[in-house]
């Protein structure tokens, strides 16, 4: 069965792995949040670096070592993980994204812009702290 909405594997991963870490009080590693979403390690840990390289995780090494959340939960939107992984969201008039519509109406109308609004606004109205 299609999705009509689907995030990246990337996306679900790091909003996922933000919040196990900020509700847990000891640091978590790769391995154990690989585990717990059931994904990839390998795949893990190229998101919680690109989190760390976004300024919303710090990395610690060492035997003891993890990830720790840089901000306070309050302070990290939904739309800040994402923005991490995947970059800005553009907000484009036509789904197919072509210059000139060859009917004389979009057969979307202004639909695809009004979910795009929607989904950023709710990406920045939310915070990690919401899901604690």
């Amino acid at each position: 069965m299609n999705k009509v909405f689907a995030l990246s594997d990337a996306v679900l991963i790091g909003l996922h792995s933000v919040v196990l870490i900020a509700s847990n009080k000891e640091q978590l590693n790769a391995d154990l949040i690989a585990s717990r979403l059931n994904a990839s390690r390998h795949h893990v840990a190229k998101v919680l670096q690109r989190l760390v390289k976004g300024g919303l995780l710090t990395s610690h090494r060492g035997p003891s070592g993890g990830f720790s959340l840089s901000k306070k939960p309050q302070d990290i939107s939904l739309y800040d993980i994402y923005v991490c992984i995947e970059g800005e969201i553009e907000e484009t008039p036509c789904l197919m994204d072509i210059p000139v519509c060859p009917h004389h109406k979009c057969l979307m109308g202004k639909f695809g812009s009004k979910v795009t609004q929607d989904f950023i606004k709710y990406l920045k109205e939310n915070t990690v702290k919401d899901y604690l």
